[in-house]
């Protein structure tokens, strides 16, 4: 559930929101910051797939020592629809691209997709003497704590605190510095208390948001 990074390991460290097969903008946005692909790492907050014009480019982003990623909710549905054989929730919420790849490219994509069952769902960043920590939905818990067990359908899917923030009724999460999250699309990047929400809706026409933290 937990993978850690440390930040010494590399020169400069990015987090980008929601890709959704936006892989076009995203290439864009690291030529702007003149990343370095030898040097530097993009910490994604998860759905790299869906809605999207390349969501097999984006996947495919999992194979580079640059670039990691914790599981998004369209991850999990597209996991839940290959091993149970009912894609209707993955097909409603943007999968369909999956079914109309030629069938050698489908079982390549498909043998990827079963591999984000291994993708962590909390990424703990370690950057000069501060504990970042990256989950694509929110962190359920009031303290977060190395290990934790916390429920992983929240860690992808839970709105709770992101609306509780937007109400005014937000509070700190303790136990890290930093808290980055995904899954909601806002016209611009949030920032409550110690949580920073990053998907800016791409996919929909908006700029996709890619912080440097380090």
């Amino acid at each position: 559930m937990y993978q850690r990074i440390d930040g010494e390991n590399w020169r400069h460290v990015f987090i980008v929101g929601d890709l959704h097969g936006c892989l076009s903008d995203f290439i864009s946005q690291l030529k702007e910051q003149n990343f370095d692909y030898h040097k530097d790492l993009v910490i994604s907050v998860g759905d790299l797939i869906d809605r999207g014009a390349n969501s097999a480019g984006c996947l495919a982003l999992l194979d580079s020592k640059w670039f990691r990623a914790v599981k998004g909710n369209h991850e999990a549905m597209a996991i839940e629809a290959l091993e149970e054989g009912d894609g209707m929730l993955w097909q409603m919420n943007g999968g369909s691209w999956y079914q109309e790849l030629p069938e050698q490219r489908q079982q390549n994509v498909q043998e990827a997709l079963l591999h984000c069952r291994d993708l962590p769902l909390v990424i703990e960043l370690h950057t000069h003497g501060k504990t970042l920590v990256i989950a694509h939905a929110d962190y359920p818990a009031s303290h977060y704590k190395w290990n934790q067990p916390v429920d992983e359908h929240l860690l992808v899917w839970s709105r709770e605190r992101l609306n509780k923030n937007l109400q005014g009724r937000g509070e700190d999460i303790d136990g890290a510095d930093e808290f980055y999250f995904g899954h909601t699309p806002l016209k611009e990047a949030g920032h409550f208390h110690n949580q920073f929400y990053i998907d800016t809706g791409a996919v929909f026409g908006n700029k996709l948001t890619l912080v440097q933290v380090q």
